[in-house]
């Protein structure tokens, strides 16, 4: 273990050493947390200037052992808020999707691959301006492959079969008809024990069922999963951080700017619990930061199949003086 980690960081010297024009360097648990120790990081970030013609900087993550996990493009240091065309890859070196962004949510077609370097899914986002589309699952399906490259769906129609994030098992599945879900779906999920089944029209769900471990049914409508969200929506949490966050008076006559990025999760009946810095400015300013969510309101929390569920949920929080 000693002789790998050594490996490791002198591979991010390396690395560091060979980018001149770096500005940040980050190091991440798979979380999302930030963490000062690169022995305790999981993966870690680098971002540098925007090339000539862009505003954009360009981001790129890597594995500990120094193989590329993301290349891509940001309009912010950090956190990142990925824009145009962004590439991940797996431990193995192998290509995993490449998908376009635009104010760091998916729009457009998304190409996955399997971890042997074959095409799985082709995928279609809409460019509606709904942060929530990664969370909801809200894309149209155009292609699908089984591991082995057979067709399961082409050109929007067909038989489609999902798998979880490790690829160990299907997870759901179901006809699709001009690239939208059409008819009975079925799946199960492992972390949760549910098996589901679900109807749907022209990619609308009509209605599903779904079953927990402990043989309790749910029947739901619209949609699988809704994410969690502050009373009013986002602009409203945004309003309410403005109206209630209090410059603290030694950074305020100091000049102190920065952000925090603080990361908390949306209980099942709506309040926050575990609020936690996930990356620090200064003790003072962490110490607001944490204070004004704390005294939130209850949020309306998110569901999967009708059911209230723990999320986690991540924000970054802007210090910064007027010249006025």
């Amino acid at each position: 273990m000693k002789l790998f980690l050594t490996g490791a960081l002198v591979c991010v010297a390396s690395l560091i050493i060979a980018q001149p024009k770096m500005i940040s360097v980050s190091f991440l648990k798979n979380d999302g947390k930030y963490v000062n120790n690169k022995d305790s990081a999981d993966y870690f970030r680098l971002v540098s200037v925007p090339d000539s013609g862009t505003l954009l900087f360009n981001v790129t993550e890597y594995y500990k052992d120094g193989k590329r996990k993301l290349i891509g493009k940001t309009s912010k240091v950090e956190p990142p808020v990925f824009e145009e065309q962004c590439a991940t890859f797996y431990e193995n070196g192998k290509r995993e999707s490449t998908s376009n962004y635009k104010d760091g949510v998916h729009v457009g077609d998304e190409y996955d691959f399997y971890p042997n370097g074959k095409p799985y899914l082709v995928k279609e986002f809409p460019d509606n301006n709904d942060p929530n589309n990664d969370f909801t699952d809200n894309f149209l399906i155009k292609a699908n492959y089984d591991s082995l490259g057979t067709v399961l769906v082409e050109n929007g129609n067909g038989y489609f079969k999902g798998f979880d994030d490790k690829f160990t098992y299907t997870n759901e599945e179901g006809p699709v008809k001009n690239e939208k879900r059409e008819g009975a779906w079925k799946g199960f999920f492992k972390n949760t024990k549910t098996n589901f089944f679900e109807n749907y029209r022209a990619g609308e769900l009509i209605d599903g069922k779904a079953t927990d471990g402990s043989g309790v049914s749910v029947v739901y409508t619209k949609s699988r999963l809704t994410p969690p969200r502050f009373p009013g929506g986002i602009d409203a949490f945004y309003q309410y951080l403005g109206r209630h966050i209090i410059y603290p008076d030694d950074d305020r006559r100091n000049n102190v700017q920065g952000q925090v990025i603080i990361i908390f999760y949306v209980e099942k009946t709506g309040k926050l619990s575990d609020i936690k810095v996930s990356k620090s400015a200064t003790r003072t300013l962490d110490d607001e930061a944490i204070r004004v969510i704390k005294n939130c309101p209850v949020w309306v929390p998110g569901t999967l199949f009708g059911k209230p569920q723990r999320v986690a949920y991540q924000v970054p929080i802007v210090f910064a003086l007027s010249d006025h």
